[in-house]
């Protein structure tokens, strides 16, 4: 795979490149290598629930190319990208995909002076690069036992000839430190990995102090969150970028950023301007010297706009898991932690929800500690002021017998209140001891209120859906009449992330001793109301059922009845009558999407029913709802469906259920369970699926030896 992103960068000419596989049994999408930018400013998206708004998940759910000609359009189609990267580039995003599974997705990004769309040579560049892609993961798959991407993200980045020559480095070195004016070079982490001696003697700090080091970390006067900023914009857009800043005393500095894709070289100079006294260093410091106090991570402008992606992607999540799932994939690549705890308070315990980079085992230990106990978790819900203990020794100190996890050397206590109430607790720690300079404690901080607003919105809506889902489940039958020489299956998913609960609903009747009613149909909407008017007409349609009404009568009935409730939502039903002697079948429908019946001989059709109207629109004594008649032959199977099956948006219905019949006729299942799942499989993967589906088969038993 590195050969495969390094080959489609080289051909499109591309700066960046990151690449994301689907995680195996989860629907989410996980980075897995990246190369033309630092893993810190990827950080955002390392993990990306398959339905987020970014453009790999509406390439991979669509299975097309996503294009984004600039900076106006990034913001205008995907606000979440352009709030963390604010800055003018081009994008594709591709899907990895064969003709039965979509295996990931990739990204290119490209300067804006790129052409405002690919070219035919950059997409079947692209177009390669994905067919490719898809045949080492298919063959990665069937390995035995399959091969898995490792844990770690890739971190891939070409290699110029004078790296890798020694002789050319020393030259170039020696070139550099010839130069009467001061350069230095960063790497894609915003790392110095050079400076001459003149660049050093205008910053005024030794080489040795600066090397390996951001600038921004140890260079006071360099803290200013904008500086790092025209780092991130050189890094990201590949355009020169300069910055004038006053280093003591009175010297005023220009810095000119050349990026390419390896990283970014800069030329310090000085220029003339007005007498301007810079910041005080440290305490007995000389000036430009690094800062014992400072973090080895200070809070800049990545740190700021990670926190506004957190804060934009909380208000989109729905339920509790929701916002533990996306606080523990954000906080620990993007905020620096290497463990994180959170915990809600529920009933006077911590109950932890949600942790990375602990072990189960551990971490069970210290699930439901009272939030009386003298523990730093409880205590910082009790004051609602956090803590933080730079050093084990710290922890240690405040607390004897706190426990312990090998690695770890610092932490910080977070208190989750909203609106004055405690609702958990965020635990943070980090392999290294780390000072928490008063910019990060406020970070922190901010970042635990915004958690903290979410889960509590997260909660309410969990206790709301919970009562929904309860009260839709009541109302669905808890398994359906046995009948002999008659197998039926059936399945229910509810709509996806976000939505309440539908009005979804089938059942299977015994009317009399020699026939059956099935019925499915759909009330409009996703709400209480919905699934209590679910309630009546299915009620209503197994009472006339069982009174010996035809198909075309139950409904007519039904809508009458309809007119009595009043109802402010239409419904779709269809109702199928199965005569088990004549072994024929009876059809009538009210609005509801066509049934599809395979013949013995795996044939498959849509049945034409006379159209009605829906239940509930223009109710009249004389709606009329006319029934159709058709054989049933021993070993066909009639299926009944809602349309969350076949709707889809930019879909038309039609050709979904010439596709939906397709399927039926082709799937090779053993029994009907088996025949059921291949038919939802494909909304059962769908990320943005937006309706209920509900789906019943009925098929005809050939008649055993006795006659049964």
């Amino acid at each position: 795979m590195d050969a495969v992103v390094a080959d489609v960068m080289r051909e499109t000419e591309a700066s960046i490149g990151l690449l994301y596989l689907q995680v195996p049994g989860e629907r989410m999408l996980r980075l897995v290598l990246v190369s033309g930018v630092s893993p810190e400013i990827a950080a955002p998206w390392v993990r990306v629930p398959a339905d987020a708004p970014v453009p790999v998940a509406d390439a991979i759910r669509e299975r097309h190319v996503v294009w984004l000609g600039g900076q106006q359009e990034i913001a205008r189609r995907y606000p979440r990208v352009g709030i963390v990267l604010p800055y003018d580039f081009m994008l594709a995003a591709a899907p990895l995909a064969d003709d039965t599974t979509v295996w990931g997705g990739i990204v290119l990004l490209w300067p804006t002076w790129h052409a405002p769309q690919l070219d035919e040579r950059e997409r079947r560049a692209l177009d390669d690069c994905c067919r490719r892609s898809a045949r080492l993961l298919r063959r990665a798959a069937e390995q035995d036992p399959p091969l898995t991407p490792p844990a770690e993200l890739r971190v891939v980045h070409p290699v110029r000839p004078s790296e890798a020559d020694p002789v050319l480095g020393a030259a170039a070195v020696g070139f550099a430190e010839r130069l009467p004016v001061g350069c230095c070079a960063l790497d894609l982490h915003g790392r110095i990995t050079f400076i001459n001696t003149a660049g050093a003697e205008l910053v005024n700090a030794g080489a040795a102090a600066l090397l390996g080091r951001r600038p921004w970390e140890v260079l006071l006067w360099l803290n200013d969150p904008d500086f790092e900023d025209r780092y991130r914009e050189a890094v990201v857009t590949r355009r020169p970028t300069s910055f004038t800043v006053m280093r003591r005393p009175a010297t005023r500095l220009l810095f000119e950023l050349y990026p390419d894709v390896t990283g970014v070289s800069v030329h310090i100079r000085q220029v003339p301007g007005p007498d301007v006294t810079d910041v005080p260093s440290a305490a007995g410091a000389p000036p430009g010297a690094p800062d014992p106090q400072r973090s080895a991570e200070p809070v800049g402008a990545t740190a700021v706009y990670q926190l506004m992606h957190l804060a934009a992607a909380l208000t989109e999540a729905a339920g509790v898991r929701d916002v533990v799932e996306l606080v523990a994939d954000q906080i620990v690549p993007s905020f620096g932690p290497h463990g994180l705890v959170l915990m809600s308070a529920d009933e006077g315990r911590l109950r932890i929800i949600g942790h990375r980079g602990y072990d189960q085992e551990f971490v069970a230990r210290f699930d439901g500690t009272p939030l009386t106990a003298d523990v730093a978790d409880a205590r910082v819900l009790a004051t609602g002021v956090p803590l933080f203990f730079p050093t084990l020794e710290d922890l240690l100190r405040a607390h004897p017998h706190a426990p312990r996890y090998e690695g770890r050397h610092a932490w910080a206590f977070l208190p989750l209140i909203a609106s004055g109430r405690p609702v958990g607790s965020l635990i943070l720690s980090y392999e290294r001891p780390r000072p928490f300079p008063a910019a990060e404690r406020a970070l922190l901080t901010s970042l635990a209120g915004l958690i903290a607003q979410a889960l509590a919105r997260a909660r309410l809506y969990d206790a709301k859906h919970s009562l929904a889902h309860s009260l839709q489940t009541g109302l669905l039958p808890h398994g359906l009449t046995p009948i002999p020489g008659v197998a039926v299956a059936a399945r229910y998913l509810p709509a996806g992330h976000g939505m309440d609960i539908g009005g979804d609903f089938y059942d299977l009747v015994r009317a009399t001793p020699t026939t059956a009613i099935a019925v499915i149909g759909d009330v409009q909407g996703h709400n209480t109301t919905a699934a209590a008017l679910m309630g009546q007409v299915r009620t209503a349609v197994h009472a006339h059922a069982t009174a010996g009404a035809s198909p075309g009568d139950i409904l007519a009935r039904t809508n009458r009845l309809m007119a009595d409730l009043d109802p402010d939502r239409f419904t779709s039903c269809l109702i199928a009558e199965f005569d088990l002697v004549r072994n024929r079948i009876r059809l009538a429908t009210a609005g509801h999407p066509p049934p599809l019946l395979r013949h013995p001989d795996g044939r498959t059709e849509v049945v034409d029913v006379p159209p009605g109207l829906l239940l509930g629109i223009g109710v009249t004594d004389d709606a009329d709802y006319r029934t159709t008649e058709l054989p049933w032959e021993p070993g066909s199977v009639l299926a009944l469906y809602t349309d969350g099956l076949v709707e889809a948006p930019g879909h038309d219905i039609g050709t979904a259920m010439t596709d939906l019949a397709e399927r039926l006729g082709r799937s090779r299942a053993a029994d009907l369970d088996g025949l059921a799942d291949d038919l939802i499989r494909h909304v059962t993967d769908a990320a943005h699926r937006t309706d209920d589906v509900a789906l019943l088969l009925v098929r005809r038993e050939h008649p055993s030896a006795d006659g049964s």
